[in-house]
């Protein structure tokens, strides 16, 4: 991927995200245009001093405030970039493409784009010879992933595509057994455990990734119930940094906790049985069936923000051909899609948009 190296290299350019770094940690992730300028109670400094600057550079402002400058890493762009949905973490990425055992030349299936994080780790897993399937429901969500996801790769994108609609409907227009993996990012992956187990080779991975231990439950159980696959296992992961000070090591008083579970099974070869392990669970476990809540709740995102988002998007992206902050022809398409959008809304409901612009 020789473009994508060349644009992680060499001197600052107009145009490229860079990560700045104050002497206390705190961290500032801007789009350096050759009219820019950077403001902040912490310093200012316009953009053309660094355009040109080598990686790592310490910038002294006027005022002698200083600020570490280098590029975003793709954790750090993560928790940065423009979001619909709510990202999953580096720290959960990196477990599901572990877990999961994503490698180079695979087939992926994702289920649920959200914002283009976890479509990031599987590209950068699967590389120029494997290929992602992204399914999503929300058009929005969608556009938005990909501003993000075609930002970081710019033009040496892996091979990928997304399809707007149900996972389920989109799983069964795919050839039998030709998916190595499915990474199910939604609310109710119960729902398409059949489809899955059609579209999966033998051997192949299914993974939930959920918020709920309700949620948890049920993926499980349906996986077991379906004896289409081998015994669950589940997961969650927790980050704790640590103070480093001399002889002062101790863990920091603020960690990453719990974001969500993993729950991963294997395809079994079609005619064959799980094998189900001997375990004796507690009385209470099954006795009383499932009482599982139909209705999974779901983080509502305001129409209002989700359009501020897709406009970030756009600029971010005239930014980056242009080297420019005047805002270009991809902010001109946006805008007028949006307004396109709510003229439509408006007609069809008879009523004002008031402040939906």
């Amino acid at each position: 991927m020789g473009d994508m190296g060349n644009r992680r290299r060499g001197p600052f350019r107009a145009g490229e995200r860079v990560q700045l770094t104050d002497p206390k940690g705190r961290q500032y992730t801007i789009s350096l245009t050759k009219d820019g300028y950077f403001q902040s109670t912490r310093g200012n400094f316009r953009h053309s001093a660094l355009i040109g600057k080598e990686e790592g550079t310490v910038l002294t402002t006027d005022d002698g405030r200083q600020f570490l400058a280098l590029r975003p890493l793709i954790s750090d762009y993560v928790l940065s970039m423009p979001r619909g949905a709510t990202v999953i973490y580096p720290k959960d990425a990196a477990q599901i493409v572990h877990v999961a055992d994503v490698f180079p030349g695979a087939r992926v299936f994702e289920a649920g784009l959200g914002s283009g994080a976890l479509t990031l780790a599987l590209l950068k897993a699967t590389g120029s010879e494997g290929h992602v399937l992204s399914a999503e429901l929300r058009p929005e969500f969608a556009e938005i992933a990909e501003g993000n996801v075609r930002s970081w790769y710019g033009e040496d994108l892996p091979p990928w595509d997304v399809t707007i609609g149900e996972a389920s409907q989109v799983l069964d227009g795919l050839r039998a057994g030709s998916l190595d993996h499915m990474i199910l990012d939604m609310l109710k992956p119960w729902e398409i455990i059949a489809a899955a187990a059609r579209a999966l080779r033998p051997g192949g991975v299914i993974l939930a990734y959920v918020a709920t231990t309700t949620q948890l439950s049920r993926f499980v159980e349906e996986l077991r119930a379906s004896s289409l696959y081998t015994e669950p296992q589940a997961s969650e992961t927790l980050v704790r940094t640590w103070h480093l000070e001399g002889l002062a090591v101790r863990p920091d008083h603020r960690m990453v906790g719990h974001t969500g579970f993993i729950a991963f099974a294997r395809r079994m070869a079609p005619g064959s049985e799980p094998l189900h392990a001997v375990r004796r669970p507690a009385k209470e476990a099954y006795s009383g069936g499932f009482a599982w809540e139909e209705e999974v709740g779901e983080r509502a995102i305001s129409p209002k923000k989700l359009r501020r988002v897709r406009r970030d998007v756009a600029h971010r992206a005239d930014v980056e051909e242009s080297g420019e902050s005047l805002p270009g022809a991809r902010s001109a398409q946006i805008r007028a899609k949006i307004e396109s959008e709510i003229a439509g809304r408006v007609q069809r409901d008879g009523q004002g948009g008031g402040d939906e612009r």
